[in-house]
């Protein structure tokens, strides 16, 4: 069997990680010149963090964690308040927060001796018949596959082709967020600072051995927005927080200048289905939950080990790729649904309700019981996180002939 995966950030990597144990032979197109290291920290928790012991990647991931001894609640004048323990999207002490370019990093040198990595290159057109998918790429080359994967983000190419227009499945959620690194002149040492004002809210906290400042900022934004114009991006992210106080302008300023800035609409990918004939979705190209969740990471991890064992226990396509929707598609309902709630809330949407959530995150560290409040705040996330049986591991590779690859008459292209 001959996979195609195009997108190598978490999801295609993991893939491709899983597809070749089973003896699947896998090649990973991306857009990017080299591996793109860039990105905030995401978070690993739940059942993606059996996928990952079962990986054998652990003790890898260790020594790349985050490690935020507190985070502390900061406003406008610049004074600080709610001191809590570690990183504020740490719920369970088991819980892995990593940088994505870190954890992407590890993925990659995991696979990159037994797969194939085509950088700089994309899928352009895709053929589906009865036999496999004829591919063409952006570069002129053409070859032919028996599944083509998309694991190329939430603006995915692969979906864009074989599914149809981004405004079908796409979810806006009445925000947008941007991520850049800026220098440490706050001088952070393993800390995290959280800001909340109106209609917007910011985290800053240290990295790379506290040399650098990693800015996540998210604003409401409910008109046009391009994903593809990094200047009039900038000024979007510029003019939200220009009357922000606190030390706003200097990390705005340094956001004109950082390399790695990203910046898109907080928003969910929702489909009916993960896969149509021969070709399927896994990760936020199949069911973004937003960043607004930080559940994306373990989706993608989840989802990418579960469709890899289905292609492996069948050798009819269609069945395999039906087995992934039942498994995947209702953990990923649950963890969507957990995300429209807290992006409902996501910043406070009045001055009073500035007044109240600064209030209570100031009462919170003297409060009697106020971690198990917390655990009661985050047990939503916590449930949904978890609530999936993963399917137990395929220990043998499956020989399977490129000839028994069939699609079932439910999955023909």
């Amino acid at each position: 069997m001959h996979v195609l995966i195009s997108g190598a950030s978490v999801a295609g990597p993991a893939l491709a990680f899983w597809l070749h144990r089973h003896g699947i032979d896998v090649t990973v197109v991306e857009r990017a010149p080299a591996l793109r290291e860039g990105g905030y920290c995401v978070d690993i928790r739940g059942v993606a963090l059996d996928v990952v012991a079962r990986m054998g990647l652990r003790e890898a991931l260790r020594p790349l964690e985050a490690d935020t001894l507190e985070n502390v609640m900061v406003d406008e004048r610049g004074r600080r308040f709610g001191r809590m323990p570690r990183g504020f999207g740490v719920i369970d002490p088991d819980d892995v927060e990593i940088l994505r370019g870190d954890l992407a990093r590890v993925l990659f040198t995991a696979t990159r001796a037994q797969v194939r990595y085509r950088f700089g290159d994309s899928v352009a057109a895709l053929r589906q018949h009865e036999r496999g998918v004829d591919v063409t790429f952006a570069g002129g080359d053409t070859a032919t596959f028996d599944l083509v994967v998309g694991a190329d983000g939430v603006h995915s190419q692969v979906r864009a082709l074989a599914f149809g227009p981004e405004r079908e499945c796409l979810r806006a959620m009445g925000s947008a967020m941007a991520i850049f690194t800026a220098p440490n002149h706050l001088g952070l040492h393993r800390q995290q600072l959280l800001y909340s004002g109106l209609r917007r809210i910011a985290s800053v906290k240290s990295t790379h051995g506290d040399r650098d400042l990693m800015c996540a900022v998210f604003f409401a934004h409910r008109d046009d927005f391009d994903h593809r114009d990094v200047p009039a991006q900038r000024r979007l992210v510029a003019a939200a927080f220009a009357d922000a106080g606190w030390e706003f302008p200097r990390l705005i300023a340094a956001m004109q200048r950082a390399d790695d800035f990203y910046c898109d609409l907080t928003c969910q990918i929702r489909l009916p289905t993960l896969s149509r004939g021969r070709v399927a979705l896994v990760g936020d190209a199949a069911y973004c939950p937003s960043p607004l969740s930080g559940q994306g990471t373990s989706l993608a991890l989840v989802g990418a080990y579960v469709l890899a064992v289905e292609l492996a226990r069948s050798a009819d396509l269609s069945t395999a790729l039906l087995r992934y929707d039942e498994r995947v598609l209702p953990f990923v309902r649950r963890n969507q649904d957990i995300a429209l709630k807290l992006g409902g809330g996501f910043a406070p949407g009045s001055p009073f309700q500035v007044r109240v959530r600064r209030l209570a995150m100031k009462l919170m560290p003297y409060m009697p019981g106020s971690s198990l409040m917390m655990k009661l705040a985050m047990r939503g996330i916590r449930e949904a996180s978890r609530d999936l049986e993963l399917p137990p591991p395929i220990h043998a590779p499956a020989a399977v002939a490129p000839e028994s690859i069939a699609m079932g008459t439910s999955g023909q292209a």
